[in-house]
Protein backbone atom coordinates (compact mmCIF):
# COMPACT_ATOMS: atom_id res chain seq x y z
CA UNK A 1 0.00 0.00 0.00
CA UNK A 2 1.10 3.21 -1.28
CA UNK A 3 1.41 6.04 1.78
CA UNK A 4 -1.00 7.83 -0.23
CA UNK A 5 -3.63 5.05 -0.30
CA UNK A 6 -4.69 6.01 3.65
CA UNK A 7 -6.42 8.51 2.51
CA UNK A 8 -7.97 6.78 -0.22
CA UNK A 9 -9.01 4.21 2.20
CA UNK A 10 -10.46 6.26 4.38
CA UNK A 11 -12.40 7.68 1.59
CA UNK A 12 -13.92 4.10 0.63
CA UNK A 13 -14.36 3.20 4.60
CA UNK A 14 -16.45 6.43 5.37
CA UNK A 15 -17.94 7.20 2.08
CA UNK A 16 -18.85 3.80 0.23
CA UNK A 17 -22.42 4.05 0.33
CA UNK A 18 -22.85 7.69 -0.78
CA UNK A 19 -23.73 8.41 -3.64
CA UNK A 20 -22.74 12.01 -5.27
CA UNK A 21 -22.80 13.78 -8.98
CA UNK A 22 -19.55 14.56 -10.93
CA UNK A 23 -20.96 18.27 -10.54
CA UNK A 24 -20.43 17.52 -6.92
CA UNK A 25 -17.66 16.46 -7.05
CA UNK A 26 -15.89 19.02 -9.92
CA UNK A 27 -17.11 21.86 -6.56
CA UNK A 28 -14.92 19.84 -3.91
CA UNK A 29 -12.07 19.61 -5.88
CA UNK A 30 -12.28 23.46 -6.59
CA UNK A 31 -12.43 24.30 -2.72
CA UNK A 32 -9.75 21.41 -2.29
CA UNK A 33 -7.83 24.03 -5.13
CA UNK A 34 -8.60 27.20 -3.13
CA UNK A 35 -7.98 25.40 -0.02
CA UNK A 36 -4.54 23.84 -1.07
CA UNK A 37 -3.55 25.92 -3.72
CA UNK A 38 0.16 23.85 -3.95
CA UNK A 39 -1.99 20.58 -5.02
CA UNK A 40 -3.74 22.57 -8.37
CA UNK A 41 -1.63 20.58 -10.86
CA UNK A 42 -2.12 17.64 -9.13
CA UNK A 43 -5.98 17.87 -8.59
CA UNK A 44 -6.04 19.07 -12.49
CA UNK A 45 -4.11 15.98 -13.68
CA UNK A 46 -6.80 13.72 -11.63
CA UNK A 47 -9.90 15.18 -13.00
CA UNK A 48 -8.68 15.35 -16.74
CA UNK A 49 -7.78 11.51 -16.20
CA UNK A 50 -11.69 11.41 -14.49
CA UNK A 51 -13.10 13.33 -17.77
CA UNK A 52 -10.93 10.78 -20.47
CA UNK A 53 -11.32 8.31 -18.46
CA UNK A 54 -12.92 5.93 -21.08
CA UNK A 55 -12.09 8.02 -24.29
CA UNK A 56 -12.15 6.57 -27.69
CA UNK A 57 -9.00 4.32 -28.52
CA UNK A 58 -8.87 5.69 -31.55
CA UNK A 59 -7.81 8.99 -30.20
CA UNK A 60 -4.22 10.17 -30.87
CA UNK A 61 -4.01 11.38 -27.35
CA UNK A 62 -4.94 8.03 -26.35
CA UNK A 63 -2.02 5.68 -24.46
CA UNK A 64 -2.08 2.70 -22.92
CA UNK A 65 -5.91 2.51 -21.70
CA UNK A 66 -6.05 6.25 -21.04
CA UNK A 67 -5.95 9.87 -22.41
CA UNK A 68 -2.19 10.67 -21.99
CA UNK A 69 -1.97 13.90 -19.79
CA UNK A 70 1.59 15.32 -20.18
CA UNK A 71 4.20 14.61 -17.13
CA UNK A 72 4.90 17.83 -15.49
CA UNK A 73 8.47 18.92 -14.70
CA UNK A 74 9.65 19.23 -11.36
CA UNK A 75 11.75 22.58 -10.90
CA UNK A 76 12.79 23.32 -7.53
CA UNK A 77 10.14 25.78 -7.34
CA UNK A 78 7.60 23.74 -7.87
CA UNK A 79 8.79 21.00 -5.63
CA UNK A 80 9.35 23.07 -2.65
CA UNK A 81 5.78 24.31 -3.22
CA UNK A 82 4.96 20.74 -3.20
CA UNK A 83 6.48 20.08 -0.24
CA UNK A 84 9.38 17.74 -2.01
CA UNK A 85 12.66 18.25 -0.84
CA UNK A 86 14.87 19.79 -3.78
CA UNK A 87 16.81 16.48 -4.00
CA UNK A 88 13.71 14.58 -4.74
CA UNK A 89 13.06 16.54 -7.17
CA UNK A 90 15.26 15.59 -10.06
CA UNK A 91 13.31 12.06 -9.60
CA UNK A 92 9.56 13.03 -9.33
CA UNK A 93 7.69 13.57 -12.61
CA UNK A 94 5.18 15.75 -10.67
CA UNK A 95 4.14 18.17 -8.05
CA UNK A 96 3.21 15.60 -5.64
CA UNK A 97 4.15 12.28 -7.24
CA UNK A 98 6.37 11.33 -4.19
CA UNK A 99 5.33 7.58 -3.55
CA UNK A 100 6.43 5.40 -0.94
CA UNK A 101 5.66 1.99 -0.10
Amino acid sequence: MYFTDRGIEELEDRRADDSVTLGWLAERLREFVDLSPESEVTVDRLATWLARFDDDPDDPDYVDGAVHVAPIEVTADTATAAGVSSAAAGTATAAGDSRSE
